[in-house]
């Protein structure tokens, strides 16, 4: 109710930097759960990177949000949040493919391996590096590697 568009409360995290997302993210957390009538329930389902989670589901909506591609993958109806600040979603899948390309070196699917994949994807397209994100998934949910 006291924002226009959800976009809003993730940027009470945002400090201008290009890696601003554990911020973002961290913020947006403090924020949901400090909502009277935020339903504790829901604790599990909003993760954050404090607790060192990979944030998937919540990196995903970002990316949908974010993103432009005239594919219809990603919406792109956020203007305020750039793609050079998103995180790659990190799964199962993702992460099995990043390690074989030798992308990930962490055994673990957690924070710090999300910003290792990111990091790399960087060195590829630093203003969208989260684009490679739906390649990966479908060669991991494909079997491919």
């Amino acid at each position: 109710k006291k924002y226009d568009s959800l976009e809003q409360a993730f940027l009470l995290g945002q400090n201008g930097e290009i890696d601003a997302m554990e911020s973002i993210l961290s913020r947006f957390h403090e924020f949901f759960f400090s909502l009277p009538d935020a339903p504790s329930r829901t604790r599990k389902h909003i993760a954050t990177p404090a607790r060192k989670a990979a944030c998937k589901r919540i990196t995903m909506y970002l990316r949908w949000m974010v993103r432009k591609d005239s594919k219809g993958v990603d919406f792109g109806i956020w203007e305020q949040i750039k793609p050079a600040q998103l995180i790659c979603p990190c799964d199962l899948h993702v992460d099995r493919v990043a390690r074989k390309l030798g992308l990930i070196t962490r055994k673990q699917t957690d924070w710090l391996t999300a910003l290792e994949l990111t990091e790399q994807l960087r060195t590829f397209d630093p203003m969208d590096p989260v684009k490679y994100d739906f390649a990966l998934f479908g060669l991991g949910i494909e079997e491919k590697f």
